[in-house]
């Protein structure tokens, strides 16, 4: 029956959700190591917004990284300003749940970021990651620098060459200049830390990424 579902499409202007002029309530703290959620962030550090399926695995996948100071979950790409998840998941938003990276470039690059998106998803299955369908599990990567989106074109042209030499089609991840951030709902923050049995859907393709280790 898989191969007669309709596939998700983003929503027209005119059937996007109103939503409402001020954020929804969140956590003040990371859960993890106590740190701010919503800044202000220490000076000199960086951000970096990605998409990869179902926030809640793929915020841990970030919280990991040494050189991470602090990652929170959200909405982005979309068009409804401040949306609650009920509304992302409707599809009538346009928005991404996307891992905010808050991260020390002393400490860590962002092609190690991007090395850990791309191995921590499969990015070649449009509007869907698994098992979960919908607009909202995209594969994007949000740039905030020029220098980023060299590097997150240049990483997805390189992990492309090493997918489809492994069989694998073409890479549908959404490369966008990054819009607004709008924290999703407290539960949702560091999700598998509070819960850790909680549902991770995220499953990479195996293939390693050239990009983020030494030479």
């Amino acid at each position: 029956m898989f191969l007669f579902r309709k596939t998700p499409e983003m929503p027209a202007p005119s059937d996007v959700l109103p939503g409402r002029p001020n954020p929804i309530p969140t956590a003040s703290r990371h859960f993890i190591n106590g740190r701010s959620l919503q800044g202000p962030y220490p000076e000199g550090l960086e951000t970096a917004i990605f998409g990869l399926g179902c926030f809640w695995g793929a915020e841990r996948k970030f919280w990991e990284l040494d050189g991470v100071h602090v990652t929170a979950v959200g909405y982005a790409a979309g068009l409804t300003p401040n949306p609650t998840y009920e509304e992302v998941c409707s599809g009538r938003t346009g928005h991404n749940e996307v891992v905010l990276a808050v991260y020390d470039p002393k400490k860590i690059s962002y092609d190690r970021l991007l090395k850990t998106f791309w191995e921590s998803h499969d990015p070649t299955q449009g509007m869907r990651q698994g098992n979960d369908t919908g607009t909202q599990y995209r594969s994007g990567i949000y740039v905030a620098s020029p220098a980023q989106r060299r590097a997150a074109e240049d990483s997805k042209r390189l992990y492309g060459e090493m997918l489809a030499k492994k069989g694998f089609g073409p890479i549908t991840t959404e490369i966008l200049d990054a819009p607004p951030f709008y924290f999703a709902e407290d539960y949702h923050q560091q999700y598998l830390a509070k819960n850790p049995m909680g549902y991770c859907g995220l499953g990479g393709t195996g293939v390693s990424c050239p990009i983020g280790v030494p030479a």
